[in-house]
């Protein structure tokens, strides 16, 4: 029985590195690893404070703690942030959400098989999500100004990071905010743009989610997608999903207003977190945990994520080591032999 099942395998015995295995009838089938001095920070959420505008680039560099400066270009920066009359930024915001509605409606229509099909994206449920939605939702307020009109020096932004920094380049950041749990992402403040992921293209399935979308009566101003992992689930799960996520943001509401720039609101899930939220699947038959730190993340995570599950993470105590044991080490060195089964 040991061979045929499926198994997550997370290695957590060392503080400098976390490992995580999805083994296949003993064949790797997901990898990922994360070390301690390499933390990833990209989905990381800061209260971030205004360095320079920059008229050429019509961008903005924002001090938001890291070891550089984030750039944060101006499609990136929601209306709410322009210092402009209050009247103008209503009618702006107003326009945005008009725009979003009407692609959500067109969306829908799309879904209830009239007018054209929606075009496939590649890359994992969130990217997807957080890049449709990106070009989409700011072609509008814009156009109307220039950055250095609207945005000024030591002005406060909450941001979030949409790629790591890499070299001498920093963090590409963005104030329109996405939270991903299990099956939802929820954008708090992206109005109205909400969807069903694009890798979902069962016609039927798509029907079912829009109903469940509706149920959850998102407040204004506010959109959620659904993920591919919530295709099969009950609407009671996926709202379960959705109410956490909400819990979230107005945990990280609270934080933003009792903190001083450059702070840390909100820490993008570690990779234990990560892989149970986004690998984890169904048809996994045990989660099984070497460390104890781990195992504690990884149960207490589950109990909140998915109740029903929590029983299937068990703590690996055996002498040999976990990945050896699943010939996990064997596979991760053979990789980098010249010939490569």
């Amino acid at each position: 029985d040991t061979i045929m099942a499926t198994r997550m395998l997370i290695d957590a015995r060392h503080q400098e590195e976390t490992r995580v295995a999805v083994v296949k009838n003993n064949r790797i089938e997901e990898f990922d690893f994360e070390s301690a001095d390499h933390k990833q920070i990209k989905g990381n959420i800061y209260l971030a404070k205004v360095t320079r505008v920059e008229p050429s680039l019509q961008a903005a560099f924002v001090d938001f703690g890291g070891n550089r400066h984030g750039f944060l270009a101006f499609s990136e920066i929601h209306p709410d942030y322009f210092q402009i009359p209050v009247a103008d930024r209503e009618a702006l915001v107003r326009e945005v959400e008009k725009a979003a509605r009407e692609d959500a409606e067109r969306e829908a229509r799309a879904d209830a098989g009239e007018g054209p099909e929606i075009e496939e994206v590649g890359g994992s449920d969130v990217d997807d999500i957080a890049a449709g939605g990106a070009s989409r939702r700011r072609l509008q307020p814009h156009r109307q100004y220039k950055i250095q009109e609207v945005i000024k020096k030591r002005q406060l932004i909450l941001v979030q990071v949409a790629k790591e920094e890499r070299g001498t380049k920093g963090a590409a950041l963005t104030s329109y905010i996405s939270l991903a749990g299990r099956y939802c992402v929820l954008m708090p403040n992206t109005p109205n743009g909400g969807g069903i992921s694009r890798k979902i293209s069962d016609a039927r399935t798509r029907k079912k989610l829009r109903e469940t979308l509706t149920e959850l009566g998102t407040p204004a101003g506010m959109s959620v997608v659904l993920r591919t992992a919530g295709a099969e689930r009950t609407k009671t799960e996926i709202k379960r999903d959705y109410e956490y996520l909400s819990r979230l943001w107005d945990d990280i509401r609270e934080r933003t207003l009792s903190s001083r720039a450059p702070a840390l609101i909100y820490e993008e899930a570690d990779i234990i977190k990560r892989s149970i939220r986004d690998i984890y699947s169904n048809d996994i038959d045990e989660l099984l945990v070497e460390g104890g730190d781990g195992y504690r993340a990884a149960k207490e995570f589950m109990r909140m994520l998915m109740p029903s599950r929590a029983r299937l993470v068990k703590q690996y105590g055996d002498r040999v080591p976990l990945f050896h044991r699943y010939q996990v080490e064997t596979q991760l060195a053979s990789m980098h032999s010249p010939t490569v089964r």
